[in-house]
């Protein structure tokens, strides 16, 4: 069954779904961590799991504001795994084809999130939001088609 209705739009935004991406990637990646590294493991999953999570709650809180707030906690939220990553490959603890996907995969949302942010505060400072576009309009701000 599909389940579709006005509050889970956000699981038709681009950039919501490469989140989903980064997320598996990372989780498959640290899953293969040796016991001994499971802290270090243990935050790299949550640092990608929070990122999803705050670009579908932001959506959620249907307030422009609060949408920004919660997109920019995602942008934090994937700062902090890129720089668990980097660090990662310094320490020889990840290959440097496991870093390259996973920074490319980071790279891609990092620019459709900062994107989005700039969209939605040009919309805020010119009065344009609309709250029952905010699908259409973060689509077309991340570079996708409207859904």
């Amino acid at each position: 069954m599909n389940y579709r209705n006005k509050n889970r739009g956000y699981q038709q935004l681009r950039v919501w779904q490469d989140a989903i991406d980064f997320y598996v990637g990372c989780s498959r990646l640290f899953k293969r961590f040796p016991y001994d590294l499971r802290r270090v493991a243990s935050q790299g999953v949550a640092s990608a799991d929070s990122v999803h999570r705050n670009i579908a709650e932001g959506y959620c809180r249907r307030s422009i504001r609060e949408y920004l707030q919660y997109l920019n906690f995602a942008l934090g939220s994937l700062g902090e795994s890129v720089s668990g990553l980097i660090a990662y490959r310094q320490a020889e603890q990840i290959s440097e084809a496991d870093f390259q996907l996973l920074n490319s995969l980071a790279f891609k949302l990092e620019n459709g999130l900062l994107k989005l942010v700039e969209s939605l505060e040009r919309k805020e400072m010119t009065g344009d939001w609309i709250d029952h576009l905010v699908l259409k309009e973060s689509n077309v701000a991340y570079g996708s088609k409207p859904a």
